[in-house]
């Protein structure tokens, strides 16, 4: 039987990828650091799991290796902060890597990376399951902090495999998503007429992949890892969408406003009204890098591994998204009982 241990599990991926592979009888140990609670996306507690108490900024997380038997740590805890300080982020993402990799290494485990495809960088056009070339210019100390922490478990002599989701967002199916990401508060501040603008260029694109196929491709990355060891494995959309596509998917729906799409290069943000601004100079801020580039992310090296091939992230998946939103109440309803929300 296979054991892995996963750090970052609390989160997001971490906890869906435990959700997924105890499923199918794998042991797991889950990694955590603050909530004694793992949860898939499906929000439910995940069942027949160890859960240790650990922290990547320690030396060995933390962990007793003699206690945790691991023949692979998949390694999801980091910091998503596109903003923070180059020190926070290395604290956790150069430096937290290094510490799973030492506790890796003291259990004679193999190392699974979960990394980001944004670590192109400013990089445009084809993008292969590949090392991060010399020279790459990042747009923001995260890409920067990702790339680097590839780097110290390509040079750790370790069994390796590093894979890179690009923008995670909802289930396929369903919309479903247990916790937003930041991109969507730029949904939000649209739906909710705070940001009546998007600045985007006309070629630009976002990878928005369900979490389901992320989650689902970490999984089977581990259970064929002997056949990964080595391998660079973007977890992407085939097809990606027109960054436009945020300001058309909350158009569509009848009682959000309809934002309007301008050229950066010729719209003048004096121009809005200082509140409107202000908030826009934040989504510019974390994200304006993001509406003005067309990356193309090969994922042939997973799909040969794997078999997986992502469903259609097309306008009906982000329409579902944004259902899921507005039924759980994080994007404004349609009844007055709840105008408040499209106000606070």
């Amino acid at each position: 039987m296979l054991r892995v241990l996963v750090t970052g599990a609390a989160g997001l991926i971490g906890g869906e990828v435990c959700a997924r592979l105890a499923a199918r009888g794998v042991g797991v140990t889950a990694m955590v650091r603050k909530s004694r609670e793992v949860r898939g996306n499906n929000g439910e507690r995940v069942a027949g799991i160890k859960i240790v108490s650990g922290d990547v900024t320690h030396p060995l997380m933390g962990l007793n290796p003699a206690a945790v038997q691991a023949d692979l740590v998949i390694h999801c805890a980091a910091s998503l902060e596109f903003d923070a300080p180059r020190d926070e982020l290395a604290a956790v993402n150069i430096e937290g890597t290094r510490n799973a990799v030492a506790f890796a290494r003291a259990t004679g485990a193999g190392f699974l990376h979960v990394s980001t495809a944004y670590v192109c960088g400013m990089r445009e056009g084809p993008i292969a399951e590949a090392p991060v070339p010399k020279g790459t210019r990042f747009n923001n100390n995260y890409e920067e902090s990702k790339a680097l922490a590839e780097a110290v478990v390509a040079r750790s002599g370790l069994p390796f495999a590093i894979a890179r989701p690009s923008i995670v967002l909802g289930d396929h199916a369903s919309g479903a998503i247990r916790e937003f990401p930041s991109l969507c508060n730029v949904f939000r501040l649209l739906a909710r007429g705070k940001v009546g603008v998007l600045p985007v260029r006309e070629s630009a694109t976002f990878n928005l992949v369900p979490i389901c196929h992320v989650a689902e491709g970490i999984a089977r990355i581990a259970e064929k890892f002997e056949r990964a060891k080595g391998g660079y494995y973007h977890l992407v959309a085939r097809q990606p969408i027109p960054a436009a596509e945020l300001a058309y998917g909350v158009a569509r729906v009848g009682h959000f406003p309809s934002p309007r799409i301008v050229d950066p290069d010729g719209f003048e943000p004096d121009s809005l009204r200082p509140a409107e601004r202000l908030l826009l100079d934040r989504i510019l801020a974390t994200f304006g890098a993001y509406f003005i580039r067309n990356p193309q992310f090969d994922d042939s090296a997973l799909r040969a591994l794997t078999g997986l091939e992502c469903p259609e992230t097309d306008a009906a998946w982000l329409d579902r998204l944004i259902g899921y939103g507005i039924a759980c109440r994080y994007l404004p309803s349609a009844h007055p009982d709840n105008a408040s929300l499209a106000a606070a």
